[in-house]
Parts: structure tokens; C-alpha cells; sequence
């Protein structure tokens, strides 16, 4: 693709609830899930294949390990993925008494550590927290009370880290201490007014922007570290749930999106949704951070 093209159609995969891309480097595909569909999936770029494994729970998120297996954010706790035996074992429980919540959006930070959220499956207000998996395989809550854990990811200098409680209406900061995973002074950086979708995934590019999904809005909007909005992009679907980084060069941004909810005649009127989306926006990502540790 040539820079500055706009999103387009990457796989047709019509995914219930497709969210958490991340860029797998060492095989060039971008791996992400089927929340309710309970799916990992592959997109091969240079072929255009999707391939996929079910893991019998609703699956959140997913990253790589170094070990060359995945971490997955379930509907129960943190699941191990070999995906050469398509094997699964859950590896730390989470809200075993909270059965009316499940696991959603997370990401490794570059100590290796697994941070993901849950959301009641009602959204009950402040039902649910943030959580982080440790190299030993033990979880430290890292905040709470949450209602709808979504998009985090950290600042280029390890400094801050960008958070969504969806339901807050907020793209929130937080001073960050890398090496304890410590979260001391949010901030909001950003409100949306709901007229303008629900604050969803996002990813931070090389600059430090943030580039946040907007749930029914069908639209990323990119924010600079001072709050401003100075890039928007338009998708052919209402329900973009989260964006990622991928590519050579880092700078393919692949967009999922979710049909889930959808009318009959929503679907005819957005028939991609539910599909993988791609475009080069003309700024660049980061390498993702895997998981190092129990898995």
C-alpha cells in the first residue's frame, strides 16, 4: 500500500465481536479474537488467509509469549495457548465467584507482564477490575472498581499508561513505574460525549499518540499526549472495537470491528461488519511486547 490510503476491506470474516489485534513478527500475520465467537485467529496479509481455533471459552484478548505459545484473557482467567498442539489450559483463575463476568482487552507491557480487565456480562456498574498476569503466574488486581475494562497500552518512554473504563466516556493516563507495573495519578486526557461512540481498544504509535476505537461511531481517532484529536479515520462499520499496529514497516494499521446486535437491517445497510480492516495512515507502530514467564 502506498501512505495516507484509507481503511479497506482486509478479511471478510464477519466475526461476532473481533477485538485485540496484535502483530505477530516473527510470522508477519496479525493475530486476533472472536470474543463471543470464542475464536484466535491469523490474518497472512501476503495470502489473504484467515485461520482460526476455537478455545471453548469467550476470549478477550491474546498476546505472544517468548515461548512461542499464547496468553490468552478469558472468560474464567488467563489461559495458555499452544497453537501447534491447539491445546489450552488455564493457567490463573479470575472471578471464580463473579460467574456474570468474563475477561476482556489486554496487552503485555515490556516487562513481559499480561494486563487485562473484566466486564459483567450486564455491565454492572463497577462490577468488574484491571488485572495483571506475572511471570510466576500469579494476578495482582491493579484497579478496581471497573464497569467495562478495556484499551490500555504505554507511552514510548515507559512512563505513562492509557486506559478505557468504556463506560467512564474517558480516555484516562496514569504515571507508571515500569519496573513494579505501579499506576499512581489518572488523569482524564480525554472525554467523549456519547453522541460520539463509546471509547473502546487503542494502541500508541511511535510518536506516543493514542489511536482509540470509538464504538458506534464507526471511527480511530488519533490523540496527541496533550489531549487533542488531529487525525480521524472513517470506517464502512458502526462497531470498530479496537486497532493495531502491523506490517514490514510497522505502518499497516489493522482495524477490527464487531456484528454483534446488529438489525437485520443494520447488516444490509454494513455488510462488512464484523471484519478485519487495514490501511496506512501514514505514522508507524511499535514492536508488541510478549509474555515472559510461566507460559
Amino acid at each position: 500500500m502506498s501512505g495516507g490510503r484509507e481503511p479497506e476491506l482486509a478479511a471478510a470474516v464477519a466475526n461476532k465481536v473481533g477485538e485485540g489485534p496484535v502483530w505477530l513478527v516473527d510470522q508477519q500475520r496479525l493475530l486476533w479474537v472472536d470474543i463471543t465467537g470464542q475464536l484466535l485467529q491469523w490474518f497472512d496479509p501476503a495470502t489473504g488467509g484467515v485461520e482460526s481455533l476455537a478455545v471453548g471459552r469467550d476470549v478477550g484478548a491474546v498476546a505472544p509469549a517468548e515461548s512461542g505459545k499464547l496468553v490468552a484473557a478469558v472468560g474464567d482467567g488467563f489461559l495458555a495457548v499452544d497453537p501447534e498442539l491447539r491445546s489450552t489450559e488455564l493457567v490463573a483463575p479470575v472471578e471464580a465467584d463473579q460467574p456474570a463476568n468474563r475477561m476482556n482487552d489486554g496487552k503485555c507491557d515490556t516487562r513481559g507482564r499480561f494486563w487485562a480487565g473484566t466486564m459483567g456480562y450486564d455491565l454492572r456498574p463497577g462490577a468488574a477490575a484491571l488485572y495483571r498476569l506475572n511471570g510466576d503466574c500469579t494476578v495482582d488486581t491493579v484497579l478496581k472498581p471497573v464497569t467495562l475494562s478495556n484499551g490500555l497500552d504505554w507511552s514510548p518512554d515507559d512512563r505513562l499508561m492509557y486506559y478505557v473504563d468504556s463506560k467512564t466516556q474517558r480516555l484516562d493516563v496514569f504515571d507508571y513505574d515500569p519496573d513494579t507495573g505501579a499506576l499512581s495519578n489518572r488523569r482524564t486526557l480525554l472525554e467523549i460525549p456519547e453522541a460520539e461512540g463509546l471509547p473502546d481498544g487503542l494502541t500508541v504509535d511511535a510518536e506516543g499518540c493514542v489511536w482509540l476505537a470509538l464504538w458506534g461511531a464507526g471511527r480511530v481517532r488519533r490523540i496527541t499526549p496533550a489531549g487533542k484529536v488531529d487525525r480521524v479515520l472513517e470506517l464502512p462499520v458502526t462497531q470498530v472495537t479496537s486497532c493495531a499496529f502491523g506490517g514490514p514497516d510497522l505502518a499497516d494499521l489493522y482495524v477490527t470491528s464487531a456484528a454483534h446486535g446488529l438489525s437485520a437491517a443494520e447488516l444490509a445497510r454494513q455488510p462488512e461488519a464484523g471484519s478485519l480492516f487495514v490501511c496506512r495512515p501514514g505514522f508507524k507502530g511499535r514492536l508488541p511486547n510478549r509474555f515472559r514467564g510461566c507460559i
